[in-house]
């Protein structure tokens, strides 16, 4: 009872923020992402005679409130197999963690994936996703990958993700890079406190109706704008919490300026900011280079992307 599997993380196009149940991560509304790729998550798990269940990310052994989301996830997969032994899991990233860049999505997803596998259950990703949720919200669209929308329900089993569309639509994803160490849970928790929050729910709907619209006439222009304006109302939300939390750092305002300028210069750039720091630039794939040139020219570190696809189970193990 061992597999393995790779998930893609996730850049938020409309996010959410704030759950409606937090024990089971179902949000107040829907969202929708694109998965980067490659960035990757690569996880591996074995079922068996193991005094305890165990849990490594890129060679940290977990403990705690991580430790507690892994056997989350494994719990329900247990539920449903009534497979009761002990695991032990192994999971790496080939990009940064805890700078903004969905490794928690990517990781539970591909967590969820390689556990039902590993115990031979049969479901659908969209099935899976409801598990991936018991770990990270976002993970449920890493399932899926591409460009996928997540369905917020209010029963367990309505809350899950599909796909709009596959990774054969490509956009151009220049991420700048930019560590600010965060606590997301805290962050959906607070927000709720946010004298703005409420209005947020009221306009959320149309951006969503609006962004899927969008990625179904593949018009990158139109994703971009609302991914931007998405971003600056999550953000003064956030602001705007009891918390008060400011997750920006100076070089990420230095970005968003930056890419208005390449705009106004006629090279389309548009700016994302998920709960964090970091803000992913997007662009038609012909751009790539030349909005990553700009960036780096800022003295902040990119990494490059396209649209990632589906998880997906691999033989190659971690263990």
């Amino acid at each position: 009872m061992k597999s393995s599997a790779i998930a893609y993380p996730i850049q938020g196009l409309i996010k959410y923020h704030g759950l409606r149940d937090e024990r089971l991560r179902i949000p107040f509304h829907d969202s929708i992402s694109v998965a980067t790729s490659p960035t990757a998550s690569h996880t591996t798990i074995e079922f068996g005679r193991f005094k305890k269940d165990t849990a490594s990310v890129d060679c940290n052994q977990l403990t705690g409130r991580e430790l507690e989301r892994v056997v989350d996830v494994v719990r329900e997969v247990r539920r449903r197999s009534r497979v009761k032994d002990k695991f032990k899991m192994v999971s790496k990233n080939n990009f940064p963690s805890n700078v903004g860049l969905g490794a928690s999505a990517s990781g539970f997803a591909a967590l969820a994936v390689a556990a039902s596998d590993a115990v031979g259950l049969d479901l659908t990703l969209e099935q899976v996703s409801v598990i991936a949720r018991r770990g990270a919200g976002s993970a449920t669209r890493s399932v899926t990958g591409g460009f996928s929308r997540w369905k917020a329900g209010f029963e367990d089993e309505e809350s899950y993700a599909y796909q709009l569309a596959s990774e054969e639509f490509q956009m151009g994803i220049v991420v700048a890079l930019i560590p600010a160490f965060k606590y997301t849970e805290n962050a959906h928790r607070a927000v709720l406190t946010s004298p703005f929050f409420h209005s947020r729910l009221a306009f959320v709907h149309e951006s969503l109706a609006e962004m899927e619209n969008a990625i179904k006439k593949r018009d990158i222009r139109r994703i971009g704008m609302l991914a931007e304006r998405d971003s600056l109302i999550l953000h003064g939300i956030t602001m705007t919490s009891v918390d008060e939390m400011m997750l920006w750092r100076p070089e990420t305002v230095k970005v968003i300026l930056e890419v208005r300028k390449m705009r106004e210069e006629g090279l389309p750039a548009y700016f994302s900011i998920d709960t964090g720091a970091t803000v992913y630039v997007n662009t038609k794939p012909k751009n790539v280079k030349k909005v990553e040139g700009r960036i780096r020219k800022l003295g902040i570190k990119t990494i490059t992307c396209g649209v990632g696809g589906s998880a997906r189970v691999t033989d190659e193990h971690l263990f």
